[in-house]
């Protein structure tokens, strides 16, 4: 899968539907011009220091590289936001997780003519 790189990509997908599980929070949202899922990872300060942050992102890219058989749409961009419970999990549980979460967002992604703004103020 290919990854996001640029701030302004991660922001429009912050913008999109979200699903939060114990060790990452999964963010999504279509994009029109990609044809190919694409991928960012983040994992905050508040997480931890540099090497904490690291361990976690590289934990939650290997569970992306390995859990993702068909599950990201095409034409949709996602973002993990990394918590420190995904240090503590193991590994059979994040892919659970994930793949849960996968579930979730592409149920609401895939909603014509709802942007992940107004669902979110629907369910709220």
């Amino acid at each position: 899968m290919d990854r996001l790189t640029k701030r302004a990509e991660f922001l429009a997908v912050a913008r999109g539907v979200r699903s939060a599980r114990r060790g990452f929070v999964l963010q999504a949202a279509k994009v029109v011009e990609a044809v190919d899922p694409r991928c960012g990872f983040t994992v905050t300060k508040k997480v931890g220091n540099a090497v904490v942050r690291n361990r976690i992102r590289r934990r939650l890219k290997e569970v992306v590289r390995l859990s993702t058989d068909g599950l990201p749409l095409a034409g949709t961009n996602y973002v993990l936001v990394g918590r420190q419970e995904a240090l503590g999990l193991p590994f059979e549980d994040l892919k659970a997780d994930l793949k849960g979460a996968f579930a979730h967002v592409n149920g609401r992604v895939a909603r014509p003519g709802a942007t992940g703004q107004q669902q979110r103020l629907k369910s709220h």
